[in-house]
């Protein structure tokens, strides 16, 4: 990061990223996501998911040797592994990073592949959002998928953010729409996860992910019958789901 930059604390680059950016449309803030020093190094965190796609078509296009990080839970849809590989083979991208757990870390707390019964936060969090963290430790931003329509949490999403004031996350798609996101798969002819079309709008790890009726929320299917709507991994150090200023 340059000399400048770093004198600046992350909430203070927060907002004069927001300010500078705050009317841009996705790709042009993605471009300057990926090149402005403010940020500076900077990750594509993605879970190959359901809209995963248009972030990673975007990264391939503009900057194909960003560093493409994925949490590998070992709980994931077969599918969703054949995706990744599908999709990091056709777009070119050129950089990407498998994290896992720690398998002693798992060995310990997990043995018999049960936590998410019991104790589902305790799950993500020794399966994604651990690993994640230390891998995020390499960087000072990372690019998230979120939007402002998926659910309540998100309705205030800003296009940067301040995560813990440690290092700065970056939501390009933050005011995108459902629409605007299918229209664009389908004017770059992306390959669709296999699951979308068994009724899979949004796809986590398979034992805590089912289909969606017509006229559920996206996310019912995470999580369902749980009091639990994210994962962890935007949590604040506080626990409470950290959202756009």
């Amino acid at each position: 990061m340059p000399l400048e930059a770093a004198y600046l604390t992350v909430p203070e680059r927060v907002e004069m990223l927001n300010s500078s950016y705050r009317h841009h449309a996705a790709i042009p803030v993605l471009t300057e996501a990926l090149n402005d020093p403010l940020l500076g190094n900077v990750a594509l965190v993605s879970s190959f998911g359901a809209e995963s796609v248009v972030l990673l078509h975007m990264v391939a296009t503009i900057k194909p040797e960003t560093p493409v990080v994925m949490i590998d839970t070992e709980m994931l849809f077969p599918e969703t592994l054949d995706y990744q590989a599908e999709v990091a083979e056709k777009l070119g991208l050129k950089n990407m990073r498998i994290v896992r757990a720690d398998a002693a870390a798992v060995a310990a707390a997990d043995p018999d592949g049960t936590l998410h019964q019991t104790a589902p936060d305790a799950c993500c969090s020794l399966r994604k959002t651990e690993p994640l963290q230390k891998a995020l430790g390499d960087y000072d931003a990372w690019i998230t998928g979120r939007k402002r329509f998926q659910s309540g949490q998100r309705a205030v999403l800003d296009l940067f953010e301040s995560e813990d004031d440690i290092r700065i996350k970056i939501n390009p798609l933050a005011h995108w729409r459902q629409q605007d996101l299918i229209a664009y798969m389908e004017n770059n002819a992306l390959p669709r996860h296999p699951l979308v079309a068994k009724g899979y709008p949004s796809i986590g790890c398979a034992p805590c992910t089912t289909p969606v009726g017509r006229n559920e929320d996206p996310r019912s299917g995470r999580w369902r019958g749980q009091d639990k709507v994210e994962c962890g991994i935007h949590f604040g150090a506080d626990g409470k789901i950290v959202r756009g200023a």
